[in-house]
């Protein structure tokens, strides 16, 4: 596991970004905190990062968004709304991910066990002053713990 600190809103989304870097086609991130944890922003960043140049929003009515103007195309889902896990797959998610998009799952703790078994849960909490943000990155499966020691290098500035 990964702890990180963030002190901004910006912070996070520079955060995010360095870990974009390390997205592949296929890969699933779930982010989980509370409301205003900042798991749109941290979208925010990571999909900058990939070379989007639309604005990335919640979407927490629309369910999903699609990014296909990227390095790898990005799927950002919420699924606060969802009352089964059913909808999940029912919503096509997987084979989104086979079309080799990465998928950022908001609220994605709740949904785990319909996704695939290879993941990085990224958890956001709050920290001491408003905009702080305590981070944690734990993988799930053998691709993302692969990448670990090298993530947690390139996130040495914000790790505690």
């Amino acid at each position: 596991m990964i702890r990180a600190h963030s002190k901004s809103v910006d912070d996070t989304r520079a955060l995010a970004g360095e870990l974009a870097m390390f997205a592949k086609p296929g890969d699933v991130i779930l982010l989980s905190g509370d409301l205003g944890a900042g798991k749109t922003a941290f979208a925010q960043g990571f999909g900058r990062a990939l070379g989007i140049d639309e604005p990335i929003t919640s979407p927490t009515f629309t369910l999903m968004r699609q990014y296909d103007d990227a390095r790898v195309p990005l799927l950002h889902v919420d699924v606060y709304r969802l009352d089964r896990m059913q909808e999940v797959v029912e919503l096509g998610l997987p084979e989104m991910l086979d079309a080799g998009m990465v998928a950022l799952v908001e609220w994605g703790d709740v949904v785990a066990p319909v996704l695939p078994a290879d993941f990085l849960h990224v958890d956001l909490d709050f920290g001491d002053g408003d905009d702080e943000r305590a981070v944690r990155l734990r993988s799930v499966g053998a691709s993302w713990s692969a990448r670990m020691n090298a993530i947690g290098r390139a996130l040495e500035r914000w790790t505690v």
